[in-house]
C-alpha cells in the first residue's frame, strides 16, 4: 500500500485538492492544507527530505515582495470609485440615445459600454451591476426579449476579463512569468474580436428575430443634434482620458502596470470629484472592497505556492508533462485538452482559483512544446470568461439575479439567455487556437539574434594579447 502511495503521490495529491474544492472549502486553505498534508506524508515516505521545506520561506516571501501584485489593489479601488461616480450612467444614456434608432440599438450600447468600462474598471461585478441597474429596466420597457436582455448585459460585463487592464491578465502574467505589459498588448486583438462577435450576434438577431430587439420609438429618443453630441461626449471624453492614462502609458512604455494603476486611482477620484460624488463614505467603500479582494488573492496565492512546491517535489511536474506532452495532435491536441479542462473546472471554480491552480501545472508543458506563453495566457483568459457565464454558478448571472426584479425576470430566463453568449465566448477560444496572429501580431519580436553564431574569444597569455586578470583571493577585498 505504501509503495502504491509513494509511486502515485502526485495524482493522489491533485485528486485530494479536487475533493476539497468540490466539498466547498475555501481555495486558499484547501491549497495550503493539501500541500502541507501531502508534504509531511512525502517526508515520511522518503520522497523529499525535511530540508526541502526551507524553500517555502523563499516562495512565500517572493509573493509578498512582488511589486507587480500591487496593481491588483490599485485597479480594484479604481473600479469601485468609478462604479459610484456616475460614469456608467452617462455612457449608457449617451450610447442608448445614439443607437436607439436602429434594431438592437440598446444591445449595441450595452456592448460598447461594457467594453469601455472593462478598459477602465477591470472588474466584472462593477460592469454587470451598473449596466443591469441602468439598462435592464429600459430594455424591458421597450419590448426587448428578457432572455436576450439579461444575456447581453451579463456577457458584456465579462468582456472586462479580457480587455486590459484586467486583473486576470495581471495574475496570469505573474503565473506564466511574462510581462504584464505584453499580456495587455496581446489581449488587444482578442478583445476587439470579442466585441465584434457580440455585435455580430445582435445584428443577426435583428434580422431573424427583429421582435426581440426593437428600435426605440421616436418619443424615447429625446436627445438630437447638439444635446445628443454633448451627452455622448460627456460620457466618452473622461473615459478615453482615463483609458489613455491607464493603458496608453503602459503600451508606450512610460509606466509599469503598477504605476499606471496608481495614476488610474488618482484619475478615478478626480472623475468622482467632478461628478460631485467624492465623499468619505465612497472612499471607505472603495478601501473596504479593495481590502477584501486583495486579501483573498494574496491568501490564494500563498496557498498555491505551498501546494505547487510540494507538488513539484513529489514529481507532479513530470506527471503532468507525461500526460499532456504526448497527446495525439501535438500542440493542437494539448491546447484542446487544456481548454476543455479549464472549461469544465469553470463550472466549479472561479477565475482566480483556476489561474492559481491550473496554470502553474500546464505552463511548463506549454513552454516545452514551444508555445508562445503570451498567446497561451490570452487564450486561457478568454476561456476563463466562461466561468462567469456558466449556469448555474456563473458569478455574472448571480450579480444579475441580485438586481433584476423577480416578478418579471425569472432565474430560468437568465440561465437560458446566457447560453448564446457562452457559445460566442467558446468561438473566440477556437479562433484564438486557429489564428494565433490575433495575439502575436500585436507583439514586438525584438531584435533577432542567432545565438549559435555568437563566438566569445578570450585572448591567451603569451599570444600577444592582453593577459587575463589575476585575482589574489587571499587578500581582503578593497572597494574604491
Amino acid at each position: 500500500m505504501m509503495e502504491f502511495i509513494a509511486a502515485n503521490m502526485a495524482p493522489l495529491m491533485f485528486g485530494g485538492l479536487v475533493l476539497f474544492m468540490v466539498i466547498g472549502y475555501p481555495a486558499a486553505f484547501s491549497l495550503a492544507a493539501v500541500g502541507l498534508f501531502f508534504g509531511l506524508g512525502a517526508v515520511q515516505l522518503g520522497l523529499i527530505p525535511p530540508q526541502f521545506f526551507g524553500n517555502l520561506t523563499y516562495q512565500l516571501f517572493g509573493v509578498l515582495s512582488n511589486e507587480l501584485l500591487l496593481a491588483i489593489p490599485f485597479f480594484t479601488f479604481m473600479g469601485v470609485i468609478l462604479e459610484k461616480s456616475g460614469l456608467a450612467e452617462d455612457l449608457l444614456e449617451g450610447f442608448g440615445q445614439l443607437f436607439g434608432g436602429v434594431r438592437g440599438g440598446l444591445s449595441y450600447a450595452v456592448i460598447l459600454v461594457g467594453a469601455v468600462l472593462g478598459a477602465i474598471t477591470g472588474t466584472v461585478a462593477a460592469s454587470v451591476i451598473a449596466m443591469g441597474l441602468i439598462s435592464l429596466p429600459i430594455m424591458m420597457r421597450y419590448g426587448y426579449d428578457v432572455r436576450h436582455a439579461t444575456g447581453v448585459i451579463a456577457a458584456s460585463g465579462t468582456i472586462t476579463q479580457l480587455i486590459p487592464p484586467s486583473l486576470v491578465l495581471i495574475v496570469l502574467a505573474a503565473q506564466l512569468n511574462v510581462s504584464p505589459g505584453d499580456m495587455y498588448i496581446g489581449a488587444t486583438g482578442a478583445s476587439i474580436v470579442q466585441v465584434l462577435l457580440f455585435a455580430g450576434w445582435v445584428l443577426l438577431l435583428s434580422i431573424i428575430r427583429p421582435q426581440d430587439v426593437p428600435a426605440l420609438p421616436p418619443e424615447a429618443r429625446t436627445l438630437r443634434g447638439w444635446p445628443l453630441a454633448a451627452r455622448v461626449m460627456r460620457g466618452i471624453i473622461p473615459s478615453l482620458a482615463l483609458i489613455f492614462i491607464v493603458l496608453g502609458t503602459i503600451f508606450l512604455g512610460l509606466a509599469t502596470p503598477t504605476e499606471a494603476g496608481a495614476m488610474g486611482v488618482v484619475g478615478s477620484m478626480l472623475l468622482a470629484w467632478i461628478n460631485g460624488r467624492l465623499s468619505r463614505r465612497l472612499i471607505w467603500e472603495g478601501m473596504e472592497a479593495t481590502m477584501r479582494l486583495t486579501a483573498m488573492v494574496v491568501f490564494i496565492l500563498l496557498g498555491s505556492r505551498v501546494f505547487s512546491l510540494v507538488f513539484q517535489g513529489v514529481g507532479g511536474g513530470h506527471w503532468i508533462e507525461g500526460m499532456l506532452a504526448n497527446l495525439p495532435g501535438g500542440v493542437v491536441g494539448f491546447l484542446i485538452v487544456v481548454n476543455v479542462f479549464v472549461f469544465v473546472l469553470a463550472f466549479f471554480l472561479d477565475f482566480f482559483e483556476i489561474a492559481f491552480i491550473v496554470i502553474p501545472l500546464v505552463a511548463p508543458v506549454a513552454q516545452a512544446l514551444d508555445i508562445n506563453l503570451i498567446w497561451f495566457g490570452v487564450m486561457i483568459c478568454a476561456n476563463m470568461q466562461t466561468s462567469f457565464m456558466h449556469p448555474p454558478f456563473g458569478f455574472a448571472l448571480f450579480y444579475l439575479r441580485g438586481i433584476a426584479p423577480r416578478e418579471t425576470v425569472k432565474t430560468r430566463d437568465i440561465y437560458l439567455g446566457a447560453i448564446p453568449w457562452l457559445v460566442l465566448q467558446l468561438i473566440l477560444v477556437a479562433l484564438l487556437i486557429a489564428f494565433p496572429q490575433m495575439v502575436t501580431a500585436f507583439l514586438s519580436d525584438g531584435p533577432k539574434v542567432d545565438l549559435d553564431s555568437i563566438q566569445i574569444v578570450l585572448p591567451q597569455q603569451g599570444t600577444g594579447g592582453t593577459p587575463p586578470p589575476v585575482f589574489d583571493m587571499s587578500a581582503p577585498p578593497s572597494f574604491k
